[in-house]
């Protein structure tokens, strides 16, 4: 329960609260000008004055740091966990929380700055207050996805600032949905850690997804690949390392490789060479044996022949001399053929001898080929030796992409299947917590129907994204319907976190709840909330212009028995929370 609001600016209008029920109005007077409205008169500033001094963050944008306001102190009387509490804080120094309290027991931590005022730091401070009003773990703040004590406590003071009023499940447009299933869950006593782990596997689908297209549509498509392609690439890469590193343990260095290889690349050319000269050779000899069989003796019996036809006779001293001359060509004929057989065996001699050389040349460039195959220089293992190296880095970068093409299609089915089993555990947890849904789903729809004739309804589903809360209320889709939807849901949070003993001990809503409501809603509202606070034991605090309230009331309900004696007017620039126009 809150007891006091107060500051130190002498033109701020202190509000003293009592239990139950408490209506702050704020009038508009009738010397009011068309530019100084109800709205500027204070009535949301009191709930960022509450927010502030329950550990809000104080940024450039925060009306406290202000510089009409930097200099002010701004303090609350509250209650907290039955011990009478007093706290206050500044924009000058927003990281200093002051706070005297009458049971100091209470307190985790604390650092003295007199007998009875405790300093904190803000961070400090919300961890107490997470442990004093929700028990909440100390610096649970720093579970990751884990509930915290700002986030819980919007939901019994909303701010217009955030667009607390949009709908019931959310405090604020950009709460995120894993904020808004672990803060609800915890209120209504559900097993919260559920959506927290829903909550990791998004990130996870959402950094896979983020990767999947970058490999998809960039470089590190080419990159990565793809599982197949890849599993094909390291086989094969790790086969030829395989091979090679069985080369490598089977060689043999030889220390005359080199000669040996000098040696043989001589024979080589001797070889060729040899090769070549038999060819000359062959050439030549075919040469010679077709001058032997084209050169014929001449018949001297021709010429005689000749000469008869001519009708001369030769005498015989001619006859002698043609006799000589054919003995004389005929030695002739055949010393050219001696010469020409010798020069054809001197050929074939040269060739057998050569052949004779070329057959040892062959066996002996064998012999070297046949050691430099089971034998290498210390050069050629030293290079096998670095091309393994380099193979083995292949073969492990293409290992690490098999590994993470395999992470980018198999993690999509292992997130599928974690999304299967909490599924199945929150389905246990509602079956176990099933007094704790009924509970809440008929507190609902017993505060809807006291509203409208058409009771609405709270849903509480088990879906394969995490727990969903939907309220129903026909006609829901009009702004007085949906903020009496939040009304409702806001009460029945705030009755079954009385029943269960943690929570602020206040429900706080503006005016801005009441927007598009006619009279006989806002005017069962206040009821409705006035005998909840009495029967559950918590303060209930709205604020509310003056032209909104209801003409009539329920029976039994008189507006004097709430109202705060102090009324907030824009008709001057006095007239607001403040004091002063800013």
């Amino acid at each position: 329960m809150i007891h006091r609001i107060f500051s130190s600016r002498t033109t701020f209008k202190e509000l003293t609260f009592h239990p139950g029920l408490n209506l702050l109005i704020t009038e508009k007077s009738p010397g009011a000008t068309s530019r100084q409205t109800r709205n500027g008169a204070g009535k949301s500033s009191l709930v960022e004055i509450i927010h502030f001094l329950l550990g809000s963050n104080c940024d450039k944008q925060s009306i406290f740091r202000n510089d009409a306001l930097i200099h002010d102190y701004y303090g609350m009387d509250f209650d907290l966990r039955g011990s009478r509490t007093q706290v206050s804080r500044s924009g000058q120094r927003p990281s200093d929380i002051y706070v005297t309290t009458d049971n100091h027991t209470l307190w985790p931590r604390e650092s003295g700055v007199s007998k009875n005022e405790l300093k904190f730091s803000n961070s400090d401070w919300k961890s107490i207050l997470g442990l004093l009003v929700f028990n909440l773990p100390i610096n649970n703040d720093n579970v990751k996805f884990g509930p915290s004590f700002r986030s819980l406590v919007t939901y019994f003071a909303r701010r217009q600032s955030a667009n607390g009023f949009s709908t019931p499940e959310k405090h604020s447009t950009i709460q995120q949905l894993w904020d808004t299933q672990v803060s609800i869950s915890y209120l209504l006593g559900l097993d919260w850690t559920i959506p927290q782990q829903w909550q990791v596997v998004r990130q996870k689908e959402g950094a896979l997804k983020e990767l999947r297209k970058i490999a998809a549509d960039g470089e590190l498509h080419h990159v990565i690949g793809t599982v197949a392609d890849l599993r094909t690439k390291l086989t094969l890469a790790e086969e030829r390392v395989r091979r090679l590193r069985e080369n490598i343990e089977t060689f043999n260095i030889l220390p005359e490789y080199r000669e040996l290889e000098n040696e043989a690349n001589e024979l080589t050319q001797k070889l060729a060479n040899y090769s070549n000269l038999n060819t000359v050779d062959r050439e030549l000899i075919d040469e010679l044996e077709r001058s032997i069989q084209n050169e014929p003796i001449p018949p001297v019996d021709s010429l005689e022949r000749l000469y008869r036809e001519v009708g001369v006779i030769f005498p015989d001293v001619a006859k002698k001399r043609i006799e000589d001359a054919r003995v004389f060509h005929q030695s002739v004929v055949s010393n050219r053929r001696s010469y020409l057989q010798g020069e054809i065996d001197a050929a074939k001699q040269r060739i057998a001898e050569r052949n004779a050389e070329m057959e040892r040349f062959t066996k002996r460039r064998a012999d070297i080929m046949k050691v430099l195959s089971s034998h290498g220089a210390l050069e050629h293992f030293m290079d096998l030796q670095s091309h393994l190296v380099k193979m083995e880095a292949e073969v492990e970068s293409i290992r690490q992409r098999f590994i993470a093409a395999e992470q980018l299609e198999g993690q999509k089915t292992e997130l599928e299947i974690e999304r299967r089993k909490l599924l199945v555990r929150l389905q246990q947890d509602y079956q176990e917590e099933s007094s704790v849904l009924r509970d809440a789903i008929v507190t609902f729809q017993e505060i809807s129907n006291a509203l409208y004739e058409n009771a609405g309804s709270l849903s509480i589903v088990e879906t394969s994204n995490g727990p969903q809360f939907e309220v129903k209320i026909q006609g829901g889709k009009s702004k007085g319907i949906n903020n009496m939807q939040i009304f409702c849901f806001d009460m029945m949070l705030m009755k079954i976190c009385s029943a269960r003993a943690i929570g602020p001990g206040f429900l706080i809503h503006d005016s801005h709840l009441f927007d598009g409501v006619d009279d006989r809603q806002i005017a069962t509202a206040l009821s409705i909330g006035a005998r909840l606070a009495d029967e559950c034991g918590f303060q209930y605090i709205v604020t509310m212009n003056s032209d909104d309230l209801p003409k009539e009331f329920p029976p039994g309900f008189d507006l004097l028995d709430y109202e705060l004696p102090l009324r907030l007017t824009d008709a001057s620039d006095d007239g607001g929370l403040f004091g002063i126009r800013f």
